[in-house]
């Protein structure tokens, strides 16, 4: 986010070791935290993104914007590319979202336009977020797809105070 050559602040979060037998809510969305714990390490904002088809995970993502120097770069816009190359076809039917902060507009818009089934998201974000937050995109009466939506409440303090702390360190310059 800031001067390239210079190293990434330390990130003091551990990743989540989930148990495998239980594969619900709370496992999918620790790996997408696992995600967003990658993504401070490369001096990118912390948001992860796993797609879960079928029981198993077929995308996981964290943002690159700053590396890859490319807008779109959000971890669920990657994951979503992913999981189509996975499964061989644009419509994610049946493919649920894990995220750790709401979508912004245009990860809502391809989440609908890639017909998955559910989005379960960490943290509602209420400037940017278009699943409930700022606006809600699957409200849209004219809509011809909509999600299942889980909203706050899965991992949500855990993933709050990574986002806080990284832009606080980020305010603080600290190294």
């Amino acid at each position: 986010m800031s001067d390239p050559s210079a190293p990434p602040p330390p990130c003091p979060f551990e990743k989540r070791f989930p148990s495998q037998l239980v594969r619900d809510d709370v496992f999918f969305m620790s790996l997408a935290y696992n995600q967003a714990v990658d993504a401070w390490r490369e001096d990118e904002v912390p948001v992860g993104a796993v797609i879960e088809f079928g029981g198993e995970v077929i995308a996981a993502a964290h943002n690159t914007v700053e590396r890859a120097k490319d807008p779109t770069a959000h971890a669920e816009i990657l994951a979503i590319t992913q999981a189509a190359a996975k499964l061989g076809d644009w419509r994610l039917d049946g493919a649920t979202v894990y995220v750790t902060k709401e979508p912004c507009p245009m990860c809502s818009g391809a989440m609908l336009m890639s017909r998955v089934k559910r989005v379960c998201y960490a943290v509602p974000d209420p400037k940017m977020g278009c699943l409930g937050g700022a606006t809600n995109l699957n409200d849209l009466p004219r809509v011809n797809h909509h999600v299942e939506l889980t909203s706050g409440g899965v991992l949500e303090d855990e993933c709050r105070e990574l986002l806080r702390t990284f832009f606080k360190v980020k305010r603080l310059g600290e190294p």
